[in-house]
């Protein structure tokens, strides 16, 4: 295994395990099996494990785990405050009271704000008295770093950083999302703020190993180098120095034994020109599927109407390589989990984006299509649910 150190020295492997995508087994999670992968990704070297409050009973197989084994000491535990349960100061210690607990340990390695996807979200928490909180916490040493995990676009990502003496911070990136959510951009920006960036992500959901268009499969499978689409994915991403640790939500032994190999012979630097040139084609070859030619340059924001376009028509176009339920995710986070609605239903269509994109796009228009296919009944629910219950 190689490691990467953090902001103040701590090594980190750079394959973490993502701990959301657990076996069931009648309708419980596979304890048995769950065991056998962390430790098979312990005893390989990984010593970074990420979870969350709302991922149904990780924190607490992951804390049993972790105490059976007696190896609490020897890992970095990371979970998330989901911000959107937050209504009143109380909630703060409520909810990571019960983190603790389900973790059984005292403390957080790696502690981040959830899903925090504009600065109007993180203002609300810090009127609750979140900056306070933090402060406290990690004077007792129950909260070791701050960070916070994210979906948008780049330059709210950038101001996010600005927001904040935050320690880390979370994205999805991958050859895919160069250059939509926060991408290379926001990967860059955090660098160079001197944040340690934890990748979330980085099979695109697992499309960029079992949704790959026929023509992908084929540029792979003819290529001088034999490395398997997750190979190439993981490969991409460790080949740039400012990334720290990339997240795997791995529920095989024989997945993490290759994820394992993968990460003990990547390298910055591994990848050659004509590497990334290759890449360059796959990513050519799956936008051809797509329903937009977005490339998500960003060209056509700010909108006035406060639209996030580029985030919107990369959740839409993941329709056609991942399907709806897929999509509409994305689309709600990109769109309802903020302080102010970036939806495409809030479009007025004054066409100021569309003299600015170089693809030529007709911005409106997709806009409106974009409107009728994503935001039905089952939005529509989610957000008043969003709004109305969870008061964010």
């Amino acid at each position: 295994m190689q490691y990467r150190e953090d902001r103040y020295g701590n090594k980190l492997s750079v394959l973490g395990f993502g701990c959301m995508r657990f076996t069931t087994k009648l309708g419980k999670l596979d304890f048995e099996k769950a065991e056998k992968e962390i430790m098979t990704a312990y005893n390989s070297g990984v010593n970074y494990f990420d979870t969350a409050y709302i991922y149904p009973g990780s924190e607490a197989l992951v804390g049993e785990i972790f105490e059976k084994n007696g190896i609490r000491d020897q890992v970095n535990i990371a979970t998330k405050l989901p911000h959107y349960l937050v209504k009143k100061k109380e909630d703060f210690d409520k909810i990571f009271d019960e983190e603790l607990k389900r973790l059984r340990t005292d403390h957080v390695d790696y502690y981040l704000i959830h899903m925090l996807s504009d600065v109007g979200a993180w203002e609300r928490l810090c009127s609750l008295g979140a900056i306070e909180w933090i402060r406290e916490k990690k004077q007792k040493g129950q909260i070791r770093q701050i960070g916070f995990s994210y979906h948008g676009n780049s330059d709210m990502f950038c101001r996010l950083i600005d927001s904040y003496e935050w320690e880390f911070c979370m994205i999805q990136y991958n050859y895919m999302d160069e250059h939509s959510q926060a991408g290379r951009k926001g990967l860059t920006y955090a660098n160079q703020r001197g944040l340690p960036v934890f990748i979330m992500e980085p099979l695109r959901g697992g499309s960029l190993v079992r949704r790959l268009p026929e023509e992908v499969k084929k540029l792979f499978a003819h290529y001088e180098k034999q490395y398997s689409p997750a190979q190439w994915s993981f490969r991409w991403l460790w080949n740039q120095p400012e990334v720290t640790v990339v997240l795997s939500g791995m529920n095989s032994v024989d997945m993490v034994i290759d994820n394992v190999e993968t990460a003990s012979s990547s390298h910055v630097g591994d990848l050659l020109p004509a590497d990334e040139a290759m890449l360059k084609k796959a990513v050519e070859i799956i936008r051809q599927k797509m329903k937009v030619p977005c490339t998500g340059c960003g060209y056509c924001v700010p909108c006035p109407k406060q639209v996030d376009i580029p985030g919107i028509f990369a959740a839409h176009n993941r329709r056609a390589t991942e399907g709806k339920f897929r999509a509409l995710t994305d689309y709600f986070m990109c769109t309802t989990l903020r302080q102010n609605s970036t939806a495409a239903s809030n479009c007025v269509g004054c066409g100021k984006c569309k003299t600015h994109c170089p693809q030529g796009i007709d911005i409106p228009s997709e806009l409106k299509r974009v409107q009728k296919d994503m935001e039905g009944s089952v939005y529509k629910i989610a957000r008043w649910f969003v709004k109305k219950i969870a008061k964010f």
